[in-house]
């Protein structure tokens, strides 16, 4: 545990004091010039008394024990950590009395997340110290090469079967029982945390990497709606558009806010029974034929998840650290947009309002992936980008028929 105080005035400004006493270190910066007047055998260690005149500019090191009991007008012992946040300029809490002689004036290094969240910098300009171009410069390229790679995808995926028209707007706010907004918000959340990781492996800080990370999900995201505006089945869509902010904004607001993704959003996939062959192909109309498509499109069988670490809000619990706990939701019976009438490519009409469109919620345990302690750098990136799953987990559901079920495990 470090114990600091700042500023020793009348042996200048850099001077320090430091003294042991069991695991403890005291810092203290308050001499006064009038204290080493009155102890003219000041206990500097491997210094002579012929020495002893310099000391106002030289730096006090090594107290031991038995002096630091003398100095009780002038050492600030035993300072609380609450108070060192309030030192701008005092020395690095996290380190080791044989190095703290090296950070005389040294900002706050390896801060916890409750002392970090206060930055006055601003969150473009301020690199690491020694942030590596070659690294910034990959990053830069992956995230254009995803960005191009994305929009050729899904062209292919999602819009070669529709006209191109000019750009315009399109209200579907109402579609799909808002579960593809549900996909927005998971998906430009996610992007903005990986994102994120990335910038701040380049050698960006904190804040830095943070704000690239938000700022990178809506563009990703963007590159969806940019191509919904040009297309004749779809349309530039703000509800979409709010949705993807929103991920960003979680992401963003708890980084800078906490240090700590303590809600995170999650996605599930279970594949919803389309038991007659209209409704199979209707579903390899609407999503796809492939099961990769299917993953990206098909609402009926996806579910979206809120899931917050309990141990972050009650830290003073024996709640396990990885423990969470899980509001999700879904939608099934959806065949269209907005209703379960549509007509085929052959102009046979369609109309299935007898299968209800219902909707699902549900609360469940859940497990933060990235708080399982291992030493092992290579699985704790798996387990970072596994975190956007949901677990399976049992669960209790109420859905829009009025119903209360129990799930022994639900996907």
């Amino acid at each position: 545990m470090a114990l600091l105080s700042p500023g020793i005035s009348g042996i200048g400004q850099d001077t320090i004091c430091t003294a042991h006493h069991g695991d403890m270190v005291v810092a203290s910066s308050s001499l006064t010039a009038g204290h080493f007047e009155k102890y003219p055998g000041s206990p500097a260690n491997n210094h002579s008394g012929r020495h002893s005149e310099k000391y106002p500019t030289r730096l006090v090191r090594n107290l031991a024990a038995n002096h630091s009991e003398k100095y009780s007008n002038s050492l600030s012992c035993y300072l609380s950590v609450s108070h060192t946040e309030k030192y701008s300029n005092s020395l690095s809490n996290n380190h080791s009395a044989s190095h703290s002689e090296k950070y005389s004036i040294s900002r706050f290094k390896n801060l916890s997340a409750s002392h970090s969240k206060n930055y006055s910098d601003s969150p473009f300009t301020n690199l690491s110290a020694n942030p590596s171009n070659k690294r910034i410069a990959f990053v830069a390229g992956a995230h254009a090469a995803l960005w191009v790679g994305s929009y050729w995808a899904l062209n292919e995926a999602w819009y070669a079967d529709y006209p191109k028209t000019s750009f315009h707007f399109f209200n579907d706010n109402r579609e799909w029982n808002q579960v593809d907004k549900a996909g927005h918000l998971w998906t430009t959340y996610q992007v903005s945390r990986l994102s994120a990781a990335l910038w701040k492996w380049s050698g960006c800080n904190q804040r830095t990497s943070t704000w690239l990370g938000g700022l990178s999900g809506i563009a990703y995201q963007s590159i969806i709606e940019i191509q919904d505006g040009f297309s004749s089945k779809w349309g530039f869509s703000w509800g979409d558009m709010a949705a993807n902010v929103t991920g960003a904004a979680l992401f963003v607001s708890q980084q800078l806010g906490w240090q700590d993704q303590r809600i995170v959003i999650k996605m599930g996939y279970w594949p919803y029974d389309y038991n007659m062959p209209d409704l199979v192909n209707r579903r390899n109309q609407l999503f796809g034929k492939s099961t990769a498509e299917r993953l990206l499109k098909d609402y009926n069988s996806q579910s979206f998840w809120i899931s917050a670490n309990l141990q972050s809000f009650f830290p003073n619990s024996k709640l396990p650290t990885w423990l969470n706990i899980a509001a999700g939701y879904k939608s099934e019976g959806m065949l269209g947009g907005f209703e379960n009438k549509w007509t085929d490519k052959e102009g046979n009409p369609f109309d299935r309002t007898d299968i209800a469109r219902v909707r699902r919620f549900f609360i469940a345990p859940d497990i933060d992936l990235t708080r399982i302690r291992t030493n092992s750098k290579w699985v704790r990136s798996i387990l970072s980008v596994l975190n956007v799953i949901k677990i399976p987990a049992p669960a209790l559901e109420w859905n829009g028929k009025g119903k209360l079920r129990a799930h022994a495990l639900f996907f």
